[in-house]
């Protein structure tokens, strides 16, 4: 437990820390953020505000997790470090287009094609290698049955269907991620209040886990080094929390889709490795929304030819447009996504208590 709390502590440290220095850096180089002209008009002020500060999360995520390892000197697990190569290469990922935005000085980075061809190449990488290396007990980090709040009996996939379903899972949350991250502090609080509570769910796992003789029965947990992934998660929110403190309104700087994507994959890479892939859509239900707002929009445009669903989307937008303010717009959702968050660490804690 204290190797855990300790990469936390390492990693909101960095951030805290060291965002300040980053911002320093990217103002000398004027690398600052583009925004897109159709977006609220509001939203202009804050063009030319640093971005790219998802360097400082994956440095500071990378550290914790490595630091605390190295401190307690804990072994590597195939878990852990298939969740930092997920959350890092999607970062990777971002960074490039980030880059490109500036490099082009426009708000349109990466080519569309491209950047999906990048996504698919880390995310396949990811399934396929997290089916691979199991245990003494012959379990792997990942698992090729669909699950919920644990594998759903039944639900087992071949191995090339389990793969395209974790990639949706991977695509899904990355841009689900990526659209949420509009508003000062929006991404930041709602990703915190999420990996927290992978934290504790990955805690409770580690403590009912099918490894150890006490706990095998119906009530354990055939997860795959469930402490940690409890420590990336920490490591993660931790960040998260750091940053919030320069990313809150006014921002000073934007996490870009550096930190979202890979904020995104950090949360598909908790939820398949810890089998609670459905119920990951409860817990990260902002995430879902805010894609089902674009979603919607898009598919209604098209069908009315022209007429719009929502004033503007993504979601939050659509909140700003109807005259709520910025600030407002944030806090509310970071109460919708704790709302979401409890029912959903609920929905776990039930099954625990009725299973037979």
């Amino acid at each position: 437990m204290l190797s855990i709390l300790t990469a936390g502590a390492i990693a909101m440290t960095i951030t805290l820390f060291g965002t300040r220095f980053l911002i320093e850096f990217l103002s000398r180089r004027g690398y600052g953020q583009f925004i897109r002209d159709d977006g609220p008009t509001e939203h202009h002020t804050k063009r030319g505000t640093p971005t790219m500060g998802g360097l400082i999360l994956i440095v500071a995520v990378v550290l914790g997790y490595f630091g605390s390892h190295l401190f307690f000197w804990r072994p590597l697990s195939a878990s852990g470090l298939l969740a930092l190569f997920l959350f890092v290469g999607l970062g990777f990922v971002g960074f490039l287009d980030d880059w490109t935005k500036i490099r082009r000085a426009r708000s349109l980075g990466l080519n569309a094609k491209w950047k999906l061809i990048l996504q698919v190449l880390v995310g396949v990488a990811f399934a396929v290698l997290s089916l691979m290396f199991p245990d003494n007990r012959g379990v792997t980090p990942a698992s090729s049955a669909v699950s919920f709040l644990r594998d759903i009996p039944g639900l087992a996939l071949p191995a090339v269907v389990a793969v395209i379903w974790m990639m949706f899972i991977i695509a899904s949350f990355s841009n689900g991620a990526n659209l949420t991250d509009g508003l000062d502090g929006l991404l930041s609080g709602v990703a915190t209040l999420v990996f927290v509570a992978y934290v504790i769910l990955n805690i409770w796992q580690a403590g009912q886990w099918c490894g150890t003789a006490s706990t095998i029965g119906p009530r354990c947990y055939e997860v795959r080094n469930p402490s940690d992934l409890a420590l990336f998660a920490i490591a993660v929110a931790g960040a998260l929390f750091g940053f919030l403190w320069w990313n809150a309104n006014p921002a000073k700087i934007f996490m870009g889709d550096t930190g979202s994507l890979a904020l995104g994959g950090g949360v598909a890479a908790l939820a398949i490795m810890s089998r609670t892939e459905l119920l990951s859509a409860v817990i990260g239900a902002m995430f879902v929304l805010e894609s089902l707002s674009v979603i919607t929009q898009v598919g209604y445009f098209k069908l009315t030819k022209g007429k719009r669903l929502w004033r503007m989307a993504p979601m939050h937008h659509h909140f700003e447009a109807l005259g709520w303010g910025e600030i407002t717009v944030v806090v509310r959702m970071w109460i919708l996504c704790g709302l979401a968050v409890a029912l959903g660490m609920g929905l776990f804690y039930t099954e625990w208590v009725t299973a037979q």
